[in-house]
Formats: structure tokens, sequence, C-alpha cells
């Protein structure tokens, strides 16, 4: 049971607030969580329940817990309701962003957590629920006085987003007619759901439409909002480059995939007049809207906007315009700021500041110097590509899966869209002078071995197979009798490892290194031993941590679950009862965090059975003194930071992001291992897949 459902930790306005997540179609004076109602001033009543609202909350004279909501002066959300509350929301669509920015606001502004409270009860059952939940969230996040809470995974508050419909009408009917929970059984998803073996795509069902994958995808955008009147919750250090940096190791994950599914690399869309060859049949039902998630046919093209509803004109030639301009600024080295002034897209050899500005402006965020000129490509070819449907709102649908964060990552044009978006970084990264040896070298310092030992099998191999995990969706079921009720769904996993590796210190003193993990597939889709200008872009980061480095010969070991790109299953899946910093701590403050990071059942591919899939293991140990940041860690929370960075902090890393491979190879490097100096090491490993499910421990 989740620590805010508890009547003993039930005292405060702060950790009510979290109530309000709970049902969120559900009138707002019905009971939450573990038998608690709100007790509202009348006038907080929507015009339906105003006359009959004594009626209702006397059905709930037995409950547990009555929490007091403070009469305030209410604020004006009128502009913000013009979005009904049976509508789809989007990030991504400028209207919808403006008005989640204002509502965001009003939160930011409220005097206290009582003030918070009582304004965020008045508003739920006005404003759209996805809009009221994304906005809340957010303002929790960056609330100095909220920002201990754990907000619960949009999983258990909207179920619709990561299964079918079907699953949800059998969880409907396991909730109402067995009403003792522990007597309920948990609904399986199949695996076929989305389309059968005659569609290529659905190979890689496990990776696309994996619920901990596109949570994390979710949380990421939640951590960092590309726009909001309150710049500071924008403006976070190195915001751009890890847009980028994010999603380049999403498009590397993805080749891999496919290349383990004898798939070849995804094709970049960068050709805005071609038809979108992959359709895509989500079998999903969005709650909030009552009608099915919109499909997209095979072969549609891309047409111009003109949807009234959603105040969106958008053509075909207006991304065009926005991607040809970009590229013009990466070969001329410069944008230009809204005074005409240029900025120069600049790199030395340990830093890039201009992947960050170039980030900011192809997303694009607040942060971009120029969007009047340079547009918003990232977030209107979402736009332009889930409207393909309806591009003029005849049919009177709304926009699909690729539209929304949480649900994007399901659709096969998602990731061809976001390699031509990596592309556009790459063309930028190809313009910069390659890293001389001396700058990769760490003196003195020689990685001499490396292995990896999984907890069973052979040395330097990885073993990946299915396992099957429950997650508790009652939270989500509107109109439903309480108690837990759970889905039991397939996902890719594998056997916990150690790294160890054998370094040699000759420099006579103890020195610091950051050891840098990464693993890229050793053969293309020809079976082929790849070149290193076509591997670089997928060498996919497995670790990153620092090590102390004594005079003479070094044994470092370090574990899998260690691994600073990921996140334990429970942090993907929040049980905010576990593992929960006490109130009010440094550590309680960056608990919010741990929700972002990748997946730790996804950080090893699938591999190929058999002989399994031949992949060479990266190590290299630089100097930490050049790479540190000097700041103060607290908590625990910082596991994640390659993808996520660290709350109120800066980047953990003074190198750029995805260092050494972030840019060409200087001349005459023609394969990884002509890529390396002393301090690098490469093995050769495979990663052997086992089609059977095995329990997840």
């Amino acid at each position: 049971m989740n620590i805010y459902f508890k009547l003993s930790k039930m005292s405060s306005a702060k950790q009510s607030l979290l109530l309000l997540f709970d049902r969120p179609t559900e009138p707002v004076l019905t009971k939450k969580g573990d038998d608690v109602v709100f007790d509202l001033p009348n006038r907080f009543l929507t015009d339906r329940y105003k006359p009959i609202g004594n009626e209702i909350t006397n059905r709930f004279d037995d409950v547990r817990q009555r929490i007091p909501v403070k009469d305030i002066t209410l604020p004006d959300i009128r502009s913000i309701m013009a979005l009904g509350r049976d509508e789809n929301f989007s990030l991504w669509i400028p209207r919808h962003a403006k008005l989640a920015g204002r509502m965001i606001d009003i939160f930011m502004g409220m005097r206290n957590v009582d003030d918070l409270l009582s304004c965020a009860a008045f508003a739920r059952d006005r404003v759209n629920p996805q809009l009221f939940h994304y906005a809340l969230a957010v303002a929790l996040l960056h609330r100095n006085d909220t920002k201990d809470l754990a907000i619960p995974s949009l999983i258990e508050s909207f179920p619709h987003k990561f299964v079918d419909s079907k699953v949800l009408g059998k969880l409907r009917e396991e909730t109402f007619v067995v009403n003792e929970p522990g007597s309920r059984q948990a609904i399986e998803i199949p695996r076929d759901y989305t389309a059968s073996d005659l569609e290529p795509e659905h190979r890689l069902w496990y990776f696309r439409e994996d619920p901990g994958l596109n949570l994390h995808h979710w949380h990421w955008h939640l951590v960092y909002p590309y726009t909001a009147s309150n710049r500071a919750l924008v403006d976070k250090d190195r915001r751009g480059e890890l847009f980028f940096y994010a999603h380049q190791q999403i498009i590397a994950r993805y080749n891999i995939e496919r290349l383990a599914n004898q798939m070849p690399r995804v094709r970049r869309f960068n050709n805005f007049r071609e038809p979108m060859t992959e359709g895509y049949f989500p079998k999903m039902d969005s709650a909030v809207a009552s009608r099915s998630w919109p499909s997209r046919p095979d072969n549609i093209v891309l047409q111009d906007i003109n949807r009234e509803i959603d105040q969106i004109r958008l053509d075909v030639a207006d991304m065009e315009r926005q991607r040809d301009r970009i590229i013009e600024a990466i070969h001329q080295g410069a944008i230009t700021n809204t005074s005409g002034q240029r900025i120069p897209l600049t790199a030395d050899g340990s830093t890039d500041s201009g992947i960050d500005l170039l980030g900011n402006i192809i997303e694009s965020s607040d942060l971009s110097p120029n969007r009047q000129y340079y547009g918003e490509l990232h977030n209107n070819g979402h736009v332009i590509i889930s409207y393909a449907h309806d591009p003029n709102h005849k049919h009177l649908e709304s926009f699909s899966l690729i539209n929304e964060p949480a649900t994007a990552m399901r659709d096969p044009m998602f990731y061809k869209w976001h390699a031509f978006i990596d592309d556009l970084f790459q063309e930028y990264k190809e313009q910069l002078q390659a890293y001389t040896q001396e700058q990769l070298t760490f003196p003195n310092i020689e990685v001499t071995a490396i292995e990896v030992q999984p907890v069973t099998g052979q040395k330097n191999t990885f073993q990946t197979f299915w396992s099957q995990s429950e997650v508790d969706f009652s939270r989500g079921l509107d109109f439903q009798p309480r108690g837990s009720v759970f889905v039991r769904f397939t996902h890719l996993n594998h056997t916990p490892f150690n790294y160890k590796f054998q370094i040699e210190n000759r420099t006579g003193q103890t020195r610091l290194g950051m050891c840098r993990v990464y693993m890229a597939p050793k053969k293309d889709e020809r079976g082929v031993n790849m070149l290193f200008r076509d591997q670089r872009v997928l060498l996919i980061e497995m670790d990153k941590f620092v090590v102390q480095l004594n005079p003479g010969t070094n044994i470092i070991q370090q574990q899998s679950t260690e691994s600073t790109v990921t996140i334990p299953f429970e942090q993907t899946f929040r049980n905010v009862d576990r593992n929960r910093p006490a109130p009010g701590t440094p550590e309680a403050e960056e608990f919010n965090l741990c929700g972002c990071g990748w997946p730790q059942h996804l950080l090893v591919p699938r591999g190929m059975p058999g002989q399994g899939q031949e992949f060479q293991l990266f190590v290299m140990v630089s100097d930490y003194e050049q790479d540190k940041i000097d700041q103060d860690l607290v908590g625990t929370c910082n596991q994640a930071a390659a993808f996520c960075g660290i709350r109120d902090r800066k980047y953990p890393d003074r190198r750029p992001m995805g260092y050494p491979f972030d840019r060409v190879p200087r001349s005459g490097v023609d394969t990884l291992l002509n890529f390396l100096t002393p301090n690098m090491k490469v093995q050769d490993v495979r990663v052997i897949h086992s089609d059977t499910v095995r329990p997840r421990k």
C-alpha cells in the first residue's frame, strides 16, 4: 500500500496533495486513497455537485479521515478550462503547453502548501485531467516546500496510456466481481496485441511497448519541461545537450535491437514529402476522451495542418524551412538571435557549448535564442505526424500516440523522426575538430584487462531472457470498487553481472580516474565488421563511475545494478512506500528525480539466441581532475545521472556527453581498435538470448 494511502501518514496538507492524483476523472469529493475524503467549501464544487454536495459527503460518514480544505481567494482558471476535460492533452501542441504553463504558474504562485492544496482541489474537477496531472506534478517537483513529495507514476493514474482496452475491461470486471482484493487475479497483457508477425516492425514490440521505457520518456519530459513562464523551470544545466544525448542513446539502443532481430538500422525521416511506410494501430483507448487512439495506415503522407480547434496551422513547407535554416547554421558555425547578432556554435578540447545551444534550438525550448526564425522542429514533427490521419479535423479525430511523451515511443515513426533529429546533431559534431591522442590519453595510466562475469554463465557473456512483472492499476480505474488489482506484463531482462578491470597506475602516486563503459555491436546487418564511423553512433553508455587508482596494479569491480545509466525496476514503477528517505531531508528532495532513468531491465540489449550476438565492450579511464564538477551530491539519487542529470545541480561530468565518441575520430582511425590509447581497452563479448520466461528476482 502506498505511503500516501495510509491513515497514519496522512497528517499534513503536503502529503494530502498526492491524493489529488488518485482516480483522475472521479470527482474530488469522492473517497480517495485508503478511505479518505476532502472536506471542501461548497463553492469549490462544480455546478453539477453544488446542490447535492452535502448529500454526497454524508455517504462517507464512515471514512477513516477527513482532510479539511481551507477556503481561499480562488484563482481565475477560465482560460485554462478552454481545453475540455474530455480532450486529449499534449505538451507538444503550443496551445496546450501555454495552458499548462498558466496552471503551473498558478500552482507555483501559491503562498504555502495549504493554499496550494485548496487551489489544486478547486482546479481538479474543472481543468483537463491530464493537464492537471502534468501541471501539479511539475509544480510539486519545483516548489521548495514540496520537493520531498514522491510523484506517483503516470502508469498508476492513467493506465490507458500503457495497455490495450481489452486488458482494462478485464481489470474492471475483476474489481467489480471479486470484492476481496487479495482474491483478485492479475490480468496478463498479451505479447502480440498490436500486430502480427506479418508486420516486421512488430519484432520490436518488447522495446517500443515496454511500459518502463515509455515511463522513462514521460518522466524525462516531466523533469525537463521545454516551456514555462518561470524560466528557472526550463533553464537547467546543459539542458539542450541532455535533450540530444538522452534521445541519441534511445536511437542507438533501438538500432541495436533491430540488428538483433535481423533488421536494418532505422531509416531517418528527412524527406517530409515521402510516404511514412510504417503504419501503427495501437489498439488502445483514451479513458479521458472516451475514444480509441487514432491509427495510422501504411504509406500515409504528411499534409498541411489547419485545425481551428487546436489553434494549429502548420505547413510541411514550414518544417522544411526550419530544417534548412538549422542545417545552414550548423555549416556556418553560428546561429542568429532575435537581435540579429551571430552566436558561434563553439567547442574546445574538453567542452562543447555549441551542442547545448543547438539542442535548445532543435527541440525547441524557451532557451532558444531565436524560436521565431528556427522554429520548433522537433516538437512540430511530433505534431504534424500525429495529425496525418486528419489534418483539418474533418473527421473530428484527435492526435495519435506519437504526440504524447508517455506513448510516443510505441510508434515506429518516433524512431524514424528521432533518427533524423539525431542526424542534425551528428552533422554538427562532424564539424568539430577530432580529439588528438594527447587529449584522450591519461598519462601513465593503462587499462591492461577487462572482463564481464555474469552471476551464472560463461565469462564475457551476457544472458538475456523474458520476465513477467506486475503493476497495481487500482489508482487509475475510475468509478470501480477499491483495492489492488494487478496487470502482468512480459519484458526483457538479463542476468546480473560484474565488470572486472585491471588498471596499472605508473605515476607513483594515488590518482582518481573516471571509468567510462560503453558497448556496441561488432557486425552490421550484413554480418560484416563495422567501421568506426558507423559504430561510433551505436556505442551505448553502460556505466560511468569514479575509481581510486593506487600506485601499481589495481583490480576494479563494479556491479551492473550500480549503473549510473539505470534505475531499478521498483523506481521505474514507483512504490513510494519502499526505500523512501525521511521527509524534509536533502535525500528526500532528490527522491522524485529517482523516477527518471533508463529501466534496469533494459540495460543489456536482447542479443541473439544460440551463439549470441557479438559486441565489443569498451572501457576508458580518464583523468577525474579534468572531468570533475566541484559540487556536493547529497543522497543516493544520482545513480541515473547519465540521461537525467542531478536535480538543482550541474551535470556531474565536465566532458561532452557521449565522450570520447561524441566526435568523429582522428585521421587514420577506421576501427574501434585503432581508436584506442593506453588508458582504453576493448573486449569481445556476446549477448545470448534465451526465449524463455524466468521469474524476476
